[in-house]
């Protein structure tokens, strides 16, 4: 399943700081950013148990918004992206 991450992190105090830090590695371990607080992950069924789990670990959430919004598959039918674009498909064939 195509999954998209967003998160608004209060970044006021250190602590703060190491939890935007967390939260973004935390997606970075499951998908791509497409923007700068903007995950798109393809995870199964156990890995986005996993993954949500993770994050909902790394949040305030007196403080600090997170979103999962499960995408629509096709994606290319589904997602319109415009500008810079460096989504990359893991699922095609890498080209080196």
């Amino acid at each position: 399943m195509d999954v998209l991450i967003a998160y608004d992190v209060a970044t006021d105090t250190k602590e703060g700081q190491r939890r935007l830090r967390r939260v973004a590695q935390v997606c970075k371990d499951f998908g791509q950013r497409v923007q700068k607080s903007v995950f798109e992950c393809s995870v199964n069924g156990m890995q986005f148990v996993l993954l949500r789990e993770r994050l909902l670990a790394c949040i305030n959430p007196q403080e600090d918004n997170l979103r999962i919004y499960r995408l629509v598959e096709p994606r290319e039918r589904y997602v319109e992206a415009y500008g810079k674009n460096l989504y990359v498909d893991f699922d095609e064939p890498l080209v080196l």
